[in-house]
């Protein structure tokens, strides 16, 4: 499609959002010629990037020196007395959060893009209205504003909680500190609060935490959280929140007795920011979730509006985004017609340990009806042999018994964010086990399991067909 610029518009894309996926559609857009504005609310970055996976990822790190200073013992270091300083440490998570805002909007400045400080909301299908009031046409808009935290409005006392957003901004480091939820957040932060000493209290309604992983991922991270002292109460739900003199009191549904807390941090999922947008008066339809609804192109149900990201509620990663944007931006301006691919996403969590996976889980891969073989193994990392720490990692592969192909790779332990970015290549290459088999083992490295693992612990014959 041509990017020549048209007349009839201030600009050919307005981007509402300035987030991974809103800025890489704006910046490729204008690299294409196009001309783009910005409008971000409140600092530029998005979610990821102020106040979701880089600092958390800071705290991620900032958690896991107490393991090393005790860890390193067992290698003949004496460590001497240790404290952890949380304001010291906001503070320079806050400073790097500063310096990568300031990148994104040099970037999109150096490519040419006009940034726009304020809220943005749809007034029709080739026009934004400002906060100011000013009204801007366009021949493209781009909604791209993301998710937000979401709030259980039924819950007494929930005005003393805090979501994701506040949790990076705490004053001081709660002693005690109870946690809603079991995805990826409300995981992490139980990692993370444990590892700086905060005794943690993680709920969840469900059996398990991580809903849709592999069951033995969940298994193996709930019983190394419970070796952690990570207080594990599942099947549970609060039903009340009731300041006192010594903290928070949580009550719960289901019989389990009070807990008292410090801080209790909602990480009950999160849901699309699309409130208030104007959106369904422009004719843009939503979910039931209020989601934007869209096509393999991201377009919605209005041909000049297009959603990217965590708004559509596809699939809710940052990366994820960032393809979507940038395949929007290649197809409306830059001639070259491409989708993103939802497949065969490699994902980690960082918890303690880091869970990285891609593929089928066991249970969806004996859903498609094939032979599965399964090969498991599940080991102490060899850094544990000497600092007797007790803990184990898992590493788990799952092959198609009919045509050989890995249909899924899961680790859970030390580096396996970084394992399954390269192990993701080869699965979504359509590798066979034959082709982990036949690489050269790298040793000694826990990663080497994935190539030297040669006997299935078991296998599933294939589903018989229904009559």
């Amino acid at each position: 499609m041509s990017s020549a610029a048209d007349p009839r518009f201030d600009v050919d894309l307005f981007v509402i959002g300035g987030g991974s996926g809103g800025v890489r559609a704006a910046r490729i857009a204008a690299t294409h010629g196009a001309r783009v504005m910005v409008a971000e609310e409140y600092r530029m970055g998005g979610t990821c990037v102020i106040r979701g996976c880089v600092p958390k990822k800071l705290m991620v790190y900032a958690s896991q020196f107490h393991e090393h200073f005790e860890d390193a013992a067992g290698f003949g270091w004496t460590v001497g007395e240790t404290s952890f300083d949380w304001p010291r440490f906001i503070a320079a998570k806050d400073r790097e959060i500063t310096r990568l805002e300031g990148i994104y909007g040099t970037n999109l400045t150096k490519a040419g893009v006009e940034i726009v400080a304020q809220r943005a909301t749809v007034a029709g299908p080739n026009a934004v209205t400002l906060a100011d009031g000013r009204t801007i046409t366009a021949k493209y808009i781009l909604i791209a504003t993301g998710g937000r935290p979401s709030v259980d409005e039924s819950l007494p006392g929930r005005e003393h909680t805090i979501s994701s957003n506040e949790v990076f901004h705490l004053p001081e480091q709660p002693k005690r500190i109870v946690i809603a939820g079991g995805g990826y957040i409300a995981v992490e932060f139980a990692g993370v609060f444990a590892g700086l000493g905060s005794e943690v209290t993680l709920v969840y309604r469900g059996d398990k935490v991580l809903r849709g992983f592999d069951e033995d991922v969940r298994d193996h991270l709930m019983a190394e959280y419970a070796k952690k002292g990570i207080r594990l109460v599942m099947g549970e739900v609060f039903s009340s929140i009731e300041k006192g003199a010594d903290g928070l009191t949580v009550s719960f549904r289901n019989g389990h007795a009070p807990v008292v807390a410090d801080q209790v941090l909602m990480a009950i999922g999160r849901k699309p920011n699309t409130a208030g947008l104007g959106l369904e008066a422009a004719g843009v339809k939503l979910g039931k979730a209020g989601e934007v609804l869209v096509d393999a192109d991201s377009r919605t149900s209005v041909p000049s509006i297009y959603a990217v990201g965590d708004v559509t509620d596809r699939v809710n990663l940052t990366p994820v985004a960032i393809r979507e944007g940038h395949a929007f931006a290649d197809t409306v301006f830059g001639g070259k017609a491409w989708t993103a691919d939802h497949q065969l996403i490699p994902t980690a969590v960082f918890s303690e340990p880091e869970i990285g996976t891609v593929g089928l889980s066991e249970a969806e891969a004996l859903a498609t009806g094939c032979a599965l073989d399964v090969y498991k193994a599940t080991f102490r990392p060899m850094k544990h042999t000497i600092s007797g720490r007790d803990t184990r990692m898992l590493m788990k592969l799952l092959v198609d018994g009919e045509t050989d192909r890995v249909l899924g790779v899961h680790v859970c332990g030390p580096d396996a964010g970084e394992m399954i970015q390269l192990a993701g290549i080869a699965v979504k290459m359509g590798a066979t086990k034959a082709d982990f088999d036949s690489t050269m083992a790298v040793h000694p490295t826990a990663a080497e399991e994935l190539v030297t693992m040669r006997t299935p612990s078991h296998r599933h014959p294939k589903a018989p067909k229904a009559a």
